[in-house]
C-alpha cells in the first residue's frame, strides 16, 4: 500500500505559526506606513498653511506703510497687526502659530471692515490693489487651514482606530492640533473710524 502524506500536527503547528508571524509583520508595516505617510500628508498641509501666513506677513507691512500714508485712521489696529506678525513669525511650534494667525486673523477682519468703510482709501490704487491682495490671501488661509484641518482630522482618526493605535502608541505618533475657530469669531468686528 502507497504512504499517504500526512502532515503531522507539530507541522501544522508549525506553518500555523509562520503564517501568524508572516501576517503580524506584514500588518505592522502596513499600519506603521500608513501613520507615516498620513503624519507626512498633515506635515505637508501644515507647510501650505505656512506659505499663505507668510505671503500675508509680508503683505502687511506694505499695506500698513501705504494706509498709513493716506489716512489717520485707527492707530491701535494697524499697531495690533504689526505686533500680531511679529509674534507669528517668532513662534517656533504649530500651536503658537496657529495661536498667533488666529489672532492675525481676527485683526486683519477688522483691517477689511475698516477699508470698506472708508472710502477715500478705495481710490488710492496702492492700498487698494494691497489689500485685493490681502483679501485674495485671506481665502487661500482659508483653504489652506481646510485642508489642514482635513488631512489632521484623518491622521487623528487612524490614530484612534483600533488595532492602528496599538502600533501609533508601539512608535510614538502623537495626536495633532486642529486650527479652531477663535471664540466670537462668529460676531462681525467692530469699527471706530477716527479722522483727525
Amino acid at each position: 500500500m502507497p504512504k499517504k502524506n500526512v502532515l503531522s500536527t507539530g507541522k501544522i503547528a508549525l506553518i500555523s505559526l509562520g503564517a501568524l508571524v508572516l501576517f503580524s509583520i506584514l500588518f505592522l508595516w502596513l499600519s506603521y506606513n500608513s501613520l507615516v505617510s498620513k503624519e507626512l500628508n498633515v506635515e505637508s498641509k501644515w507647510s501650505d498653511v505656512q506659505v499663505q501666513y507668510q505671503r500675508r506677513v509680508d503683505l502687511i507691512p506694505n499695506l500698513v506703510e501705504s494706509v498709513k500714508g493716506y489716512a489717520q485712521f485707527e492707530k491701535s489696529t494697524l499697531t495690533e497687526i504689526t505686533q500680531l506678525r511679529t509674534q507669528w513669525t517668532n513662534a517656533r511650534t504649530i500651536d503658537e502659530k496657529i495661536n498667533a494667525g488666529t489672532q492675525l486673523d481676527s485683526a486683519i477682519s477688522r483691517l477689511l471692515v475698516t477699508f470698506e468703510n472708508y472710502p477715500d482709501l478705495k481710490t488710492v490704487e496702492t492700498v487698494n490693489n494691497l489689500m485685493v491682495q490681502l483679501e485674495g490671501t485671506e481665502n487661500r488661509i482659508s483653504v489652506a487651514r481646510r485642508d489642514y484641518n482635513d488631512a489632521v482630522r484623518g491622521y487623528n482618526t487612524i490614530l484612534r482606530l483600533f488595532p492602528t493605535n496599538i502600533i501609533a502608541n508601539l512608535f510614538g505618533f502623537e495626536k495633532k492640533t486642529f486650527f479652531e475657530a477663535q471664540e466670537g469669531s462668529e460676531n462681525a468686528p467692530k469699527v471706530n473710524i477716527k479722522i483727525q
